[in-house]
């Protein structure tokens, strides 16, 4: 199913935050399209985000403190239609059953190739929402 976007300014990715400077160069792919990113620590905070604004994608980092994907858990058990992107440092079969499993749209190799990291949200958002905010 195709949803509309809003305009730009009115895009939020929320990502987990990662043991890495990812967030910051994140943010600088996202600024001059007007994309808000959202970050948190938690699965916890992820559903108290989701619960209370309009999340257009999430990106799991599944190195990230939380336990193996249990954020991407949280989020596929209250909001299974929300696309998500996985990052993770070992792309072994485990952890892409579980992708596969849990309707990811995406499983990208730490460290992030940013012109990678672009392509897939550019993916995402074409077919999700019908939209070249990262084109």
């Amino acid at each position: 199913m195709v949803e509309s976007v809003p305009q730009s300014s009115e895009v939020n990715l929320l990502a987990s935050q990662g043991c890495w400077a990812w967030p910051k160069a994140v943010v600088e792919l996202f600024k001059p399209r007007g994309v808000n990113l959202i970050v948190v620590n938690s699965p916890a905070e992820f559903t108290q985000v989701l619960r209370h604004k309009r999340v257009h994608a999430t990106i799991v980092d599944a190195d990230a403190g939380m336990g193996q994907l249990a954020a991407l858990r949280t989020i596929r058990t209250d909001y299974p239609r929300v696309p998500c992107l996985v990052l993770a440092s070992e792309c072994g079969q485990d952890i892409m059953d579980h992708a596969l499993g849990m309707d990811v749209f995406s499983v990208i190799r730490k460290p992030v190739d940013m012109q990678i990291f672009r392509q897939q949200l550019d993916r995402l958002f074409v077919k999700r929402y019908s939209s070249h905010v990262f084109a």
